[in-house]
């Protein structure tokens, strides 16, 4: 099974890595393999996230993530996400911020830099808005509880998340601007960064509510499916998953690639540390990419969130702290040696704790069989 999976990713690699020693050398072979493995580490709790979200789909979409999904993310977020960044930052056309990219790396480096707070911005904020809707909604089952079940009634409070969103953009944008008096070459990016922050709530929004929408549409038809689905299991039929499909599984596919340009921000961001080269830049970070899509269909086909209840948990934690460090690092640089490993440490937190509650409750369910065993040859006698 996980050969299976990870076949392309790994013949990708292989390919990936022999082409960047033939074409630029060894020191290429280098970057690109560090640039794989930043991706992967910087976005295990993409796949996490992206793993609850598409095992609601059904099969053509599922493929429809790891084929035309996997070309949006590699192409459009490793490639020309770097090249539309300058193009917009130094107001020239494609071809000039690609004849940048290749004959002046450095003066492109700084252009993108220069871009930072406004990706920053825009990603922390959709970033941000999907933590807050995650810890607000009361669950059955809780990891933090002490710090879970207080939210969720908070979390009873309309429109709250937005607000808590809104306050913090407000927040970063005037300690920018008052960052900007004091240091320089910023002066007039704290309206930027207000603007991209609004532009990425107002993202989340649109393509969130527009997948709910069409979700609620399909409340009826599940409602007449939930009755055969118990005339089943009275008989004793085996009851298929619904998946979704149509426009929910459109939008919630749609809901997918916004979300993981947002977990793209900060490995693109943290490449420019590594390379000034787009083409290692996005043959690296497009390597790590497949292995993170193709990590999210092996979590979905081997039911691992069902297994590891609070995985779903720790890669929400980490969504918020990632969105925490991209607002921070509108003004301060934070190393992406900190950023990945503060993915993974909750992540495998969250795993422990699933492990440790697996164990708990079949120990009890174990103590509980015992139970009613002693308890029939007790009446037997």
């Amino acid at each position: 099974m996980i050969l299976r999976t990870f076949r392309w990713p790994l013949v990708i690699t292989a390919l990936g890595l022999a082409f960047a020693a033939w074409q630029w050398g060894w020191e290429a072979f280098g970057i690109v393999l560090i640039l794989s493995i930043l991706e992967i580490s910087l976005s295990f709790d993409n796949a996490v996230v992206n793993a609850g979200i598409l095992k609601r789909m059904n099969a053509f979409w599922q493929r429809l993530f790891l084929t035309v999904g996997i070309l949006i993310a590699v192409l459009g977020m490793r490639l020309l996400f770097p090249v539309a960044i300058v193009a917009i930052s130094a107001q020239v056309g494609p071809v000039e911020a690609v004849r940048l990219a290749l004959d002046e790396p450095d003066r492109y480096e700084s252009l993108v830099t220069d871009a930072h707070p406004a990706i920053a911005a825009f990603g922390g904020m959709f970033l941000l808005m999907i933590f807050l809707d995650f810890i607000f909604e009361d669950r059955d089952i809780k990891w933090l509880g002490w710090i879970e079940r207080p939210l969720a009634r908070l979390g009873k409070v309309d429109m709250l998340s937005v607000c808590i969103a809104l306050i913090v953009l407000l927040v970063s944008a005037l300690t920018f601007a008052a960052h900007a008096h004091i240091s320089t070459g910023h002066a007039d990016k704290s309206a930027t960064v207000l603007l991209s922050g609004v532009a990425g709530l107002i993202t989340y929004l649109m393509v969130g509510g527009l997948s709910g929408y069409f979700e609620e549409r399909l409340d009826d038809e599940e409602e007449h499916e939930q009755e055969e689905e118990k005339e089943a299991r009275a008989e004793g039929k085996q009851v298929p998953v619904v998946a979704l499909a149509g426009r929910a599984a459109f939008f919630l596919f749609l809901y997918l690639e916004v979300l993981d340009a947002s977990f793209s921000f900060d490995g693109v961001i943290g490449a420019f540390a590594i390379t000034n080269h787009i083409f290692w830049m996005a043959l690296g970070l497009g390597i790590g990419a497949l292995y993170v899509r193709s990590l999210t269909v092996y979590l979905v086909r081997q039911g691992t969130l069902d297994d590891y209840v609070y995985l779903e948990h720790g890669a929400h934690y980490a969504i918020g702290a990632l969105a925490a460090i991209l607002l921070i690092t509108i003004q301060h640089e934070i190393s992406e040696i900190i950023t990945g490993l503060v993915g993974v440490v909750l992540i495998a937190a969250s795993f422990l704790s699933s492990v440790r509650r697996n164990k708990a409750l079949e120990t009890a369910e174990a103590k509980s069989v015992t139970s009613d065993e002693t308890a029939e040859v007790s009446s037997d006698a």
